[in-house]
């Protein structure tokens, strides 16, 4: 739904997995997500730092913070597959006989 006061969600294309003691808290990341769903955690992990921690919403999959991470392995992207959609024919109806799922052949 949009209106005035209204903002429109969309489902996240990505998920992102940060382990948190690899992580060094720098916040590269953090500064170089797009949809700003990253965020420094308050508490302090086992070294002293703050780690990065994913929202849970809103990542888009492009893995901008996995290639501005500094630290191998501290950060893991992975893509989500969007749901299918139904079939439909050139005439408008759906397709549900096997088979007619591909373009035909010339």
């Amino acid at each position: 739904m949009t209106g005035p006061n209204k903002v429109e969600t969309k489902a996240a294309r990505g998920n992102i997995l940060i382990d948190s003691a690899e992580c060094k808290g720098c916040g590269l990341c953090v500064e170089s997500c797009p949809p700003e769903c990253l965020e420094l955690l308050p508490e302090l992990n086992a070294y002293g730092v703050h780690p990065a921690q994913y929202s849970g919403e809103g990542c888009t999959g492009c893995g901008i913070c996995f290639y501005c991470c500094p630290e191998p392995g501290a950060i893991t992207v992975y893509r989500l597959t969007p749901p299918s959609k139904p079939l439909t024919r050139p005439d408008g109806q759906s397709s549900t006989v096997l088979g007619e799922s591909h373009a035909a052949a010339l």
